[in-house]
This record gives C-alpha cells, structure tokens and sequence, in this order.
C-alpha cells in the first residue's frame, strides 16, 4: 500500500501549500486578518487538491478481486495520510502570520471539510468509473466547487465569513454539518459495487492477475 500511495502528487501539493503560507513572513509583510483568512483557505484548497489524488492505483484492476474490501483498503491509506496531513496543517498555521491569524480551531474545521470532500469525490469517482487515475477529475471538481459555492450560496447560509461578521459562529456550525455528510457520503462510496467487482474479478482472471 505504501508503495502504490501517490507521494509525488502529495508532496508537490505540501511543498506549494506551505510555500504559500510563507509568503507573508518572507515577504516582511503583515496582512490584515480578511488577507490572512483567505491564505490560509488558498492553502487548505492546495493541501486538498493533493488529496484528491490519494485514491489513484496504476493497479487497481488487479487489486479489486484481492481479499481485502476496497472500503478497508482507501481507508488505510487516508490513515496513512492522515499524519503527515495533520503536521502539515500545523506547520502552515504557524508560518502565518500570528497576529491577523484566524481561530485555529474554525479554520482548521473549514480545511477538514475541504479535505474530505476531496476523499468523497475521490471515493465517488471510483465507485463510479473504471478510470484508475480519477485525481485529475477530482481536482477540477474542487477547483469548479471553490468557485460555485461562494457565488452560488444563499446569504442566509453563507459559509465563507471573515471572523469579525456576527455570522461566524453560525457558519461553523454548518461547517461541522457539513463535515458528518460528506464524510458519510465518503463511506457509502467505500465498498466494491457487487457486480463490477465480479466482472472484474472475471477479467483479471482471464488475464492472468490475483484469482
């Protein structure tokens, strides 16, 4: 499994993630807090662009009829991730500047959201479609819902508010709702489709692969 992971689709979303939060200290800048939030949220965006590659498999052909259920084996790797993910996170909170920084805890929920909406339509994806490599697909979801959703969202239910709008509290809470529904729809994607799992299991038996 380690093997298979994506690491240089990872990495390079890391590496550019934390680039960009190190803008302002590099820059000898100090944005104000609206400038600071929508870093951090560039940066939450980045890091789950990378993970919408996290469930690509050259060998996924082969690997559908193995033992293991495909749901245990995407969630190994998120757990695999998950980490490196965290630390991750921390390091681009830090790199921003403290004191026009946003509440850690929100902010970190807003970037939880944005991440497991990446795995849901990673898993979608899958579940979906033969394609092997579904993490350019995902990606330009992402980047097409980053666009929509704050053009498209009712004033009532606006979820990207800068910290000072009385709306703030409110909109986290639908930040954690969101994150219970998309993470579900994430699990419901998990499992093999019955039949395709056999059809597949049928040709990689006549190929020669895994009985």
């Amino acid at each position: 499994m380690w093997r298979t992971m994506p690491w240089r689709a990872l990495a390079a979303a890391g590496v550019l993630g934390l680039l960009t939060a190190s803008v302002p200290a590099v820059a000898g800048a100090e944005p104000d807090p609206w400038q600071t939030l929508l870093l951090l949220r560039g940066v939450a965006l980045i890091g789950a662009l990378g993970l919408g590659f996290l469930l690509d498999d050259p060998a996924r052909h082969l690997t559908a009829p193995v033992p293991a259920r495909r749901l245990l084996r995407q969630a190994l790797r998120v757990g695999l991730v998950a980490p490196l993910a965290a630390l991750w996170w921390t390091a681009a909170l830090l790199l921003a500047p403290s004191a026009s920084r946003p509440p850690a805890g929100d902010i970190t929920l807003e970037a939880v959201v944005v991440g497991v909406l990446a795995l849901a339509g990673a898993a979608l994806a899958v579940r979906l479609t033969d394609e092997a490599r579904p993490g350019p697909f995902v990606a330009a979801f992402l980047l097409l819902t980053a666009v929509l959703v704050p053009l498209l969202a009712p004033e009532d239910w606006a979820l990207f508010v800068q910290p000072d709008d009385p709306r703030w509290s409110t909109a986290h809470d639908r930040w954690a709702v969101l994150a219970v529904v998309v993470a579900a729809a994430g699990v419901l994607c998990g499992p093999e489709p019955v039949g395709r799992g056999r059809r597949r299991a049928a040709k990689a038996r006549r190929a020669g692969g895994p009985p």
